[in-house]
């Protein structure tokens, strides 16, 4: 049985999961990345043009929170019941997180489209930024809704054993998007409001591709109509578990706002381009250790749930040597090949050479991110709610944004926004893995041999 991932090698299980969800996050990822390097290469506004959509992250940061808020607290929620043998609940779960994620993303829609110019000034937009950060997000924020239905229900797919078609459905909206982006931004003149206009009707696609598999016949279980009422019980325990993800990226939203914010005041419009850029590196690098972590989790799970706990340890084990292993490469890639890396976003001259020392300073010690991912992917997994939460808040909320706040202010300028990252990595990376290892790993050790 293909879906039993209590059977077989675990880092074989684990894999065939990772490389596929590996390969739709990338592909997934080329939305904004496929924008972003259009963007950054238009004539005479490359460079303007990069910081005012590099504004929009935040916003586009939130949404994502929202959607990780659902999809990260029920499909491991889903894959526990499937474990347990308890269908009937696993979809019940699934029915409630589809609604609510079509609640709030028309909520957050309207929310921030009529709050938009405000918002992006207290993000740090000039008035000259401004206008590109307003054309692309007036028309982004209209496909909200099948942003968060396409990526929140995926996860569903890629919990019932068919990861293949989990990454379909960010392939079949990307290769719209590679397809449509040129084709609006150069061709139709669209600028900054074509990219938008493309990654809407992309996301569409994929949603209309995710709707029609948990719809369909080859769905081990499907997204049933009786199923779609919220129950009270299972949202709160969706919210619950959720919230680590949730926090993890509203934390990222959180430091997006504050390092804009401050690199505008000790920088400029340019430093806050020379930040999109290093997070959209940062965004490419980190991908085949987040779909390692996210491969790892319906196997954690489900063996969990069976009582597997042996094959649970075995999990963290490779999880978290293969995520050090790539970072440590991630690092020094890096370190040898920063220019190249900034020109494949922006040919400004002034920007690649910011971006340079940036990139170093950014990515010191890259490694120790593994150890935050390898952490929150156990206790995600296994329904630890309350350590995922607080780890998730402690590396952003309680390390990176009063650094980045203070470092530039104790005279080391645009580079001490930098610098928090690094900081954060080891301090919070070391504190969340060696936290599951005394809190999870040895008690699995002891129940595994009790069993």
């Amino acid at each position: 049985m293909t879906t039993d991932f209590s059977q077989g090698r675990v880092s074989a299980r684990i894999l065939a999961q990772a490389v596929p969800l590996t390969l739709a996050q990338l592909v997934q990822l080329l939305y904004s990345i496929v924008d972003r390097i259009y963007i950054g290469h238009l004539p005479g506004l490359g460079s303007a043009a990069l910081t005012g959509v590099g504004l929009t992250f935040p916003v586009v940061t939130l949404i994502a929170a929202f959607t990780a808020l659902f999809s990260m607290g029920g499909t491991p929620l889903f894959s526990i019941a499937r474990g347990a043998g308890e269908e009937t609940r696993a979809r019940r779960i699934m029915g409630s997180v589809f609604s609510l994620l079509a609640l709030t993303s028309l909520a957050l829609t309207v929310l921030c489209l009529a709050l938009r110019r405000p918002i992006m000034f207290l993000f740090g937009a000039s008035e000259s930024s401004y206008v590109y950060a307003d054309a692309y997000l007036r028309l982004y924020l209209l496909g909200t809704p099948m942003t968060m239905l396409a990526t929140g229900l995926n996860g569903f797919i890629n919990a019932q054993g068919f990861p293949r078609v989990g990454m379909l459905t960010t392939v079949i909206g990307a290769v719209c998007n590679l397809v449509l982006d040129p084709l609006f931004i150069f061709a139709l003149d669209m600028g900054v409001s074509g990219a938008a206009l493309a990654t809407v009707i992309s996301q569409a696609v994929s949603c209309l591709w995710v709707l029609r598999f948990l719809t369909g016949k080859r769905a081990l279980l499907r997204l049933e109509r009786e199923n779609l009422r919220v129950d009270p019980a299972i949202a709160r325990k969706v919210v619950s578990l959720g919230a680590a993800g949730f926090f993890m990226q509203g934390t990222n939203c959180l430091v997006q706002v504050v390092c804009n914010a401050t690199l505008h005041t000790f920088g400029g419009d340019l430093y806050v381009g020379v930040m999109t850029v290093v997070n959209s590196v940062r965004s490419v690098l980190e991908l085949p250790v987040s779909g390692l972590s996210s491969g790892a989790q319906p196997v954690l799970g489900f063996n969990f749930g069976a009582k597997k706990y042996e094959r649970v340890k075995d999990a963290i084990r490779f999880t978290s040597l293969c995520g050090i292993s790539y970072n440590v490469l991630a690092w020094l890639l890096v370190l040898c090949f920063p220019e190249p890396l900034m020109r494949v976003f922006t040919a400004d001259a002034a920007l690649v050479e910011a971006g340079r020392e940036a990139l170093h300073i950014y990515f010191f010690g890259f490694f120790f991110m593994s150890f935050q991912f390898a952490g929150q992917a156990v206790f995600q997994s296994l329904g630890l709610a309350r350590y995922a939460v607080f780890f998730s808040l402690l590396r952003k909320a309680v390390i990176v944004v009063p650094l980045t706040l203070l470092l530039p202010r104790l005279g080391l300028g645009a580079a001490g926004v930098f610098l928090a990252e690094p900081i954060s990595n080891l301090l919070g990376g070391l504190a969340c893995f060696t936290t599951m290892y005394f809190t999870v790993y040895r008690k699995l050790d002891k129940t595994s041999k009790t069993a």
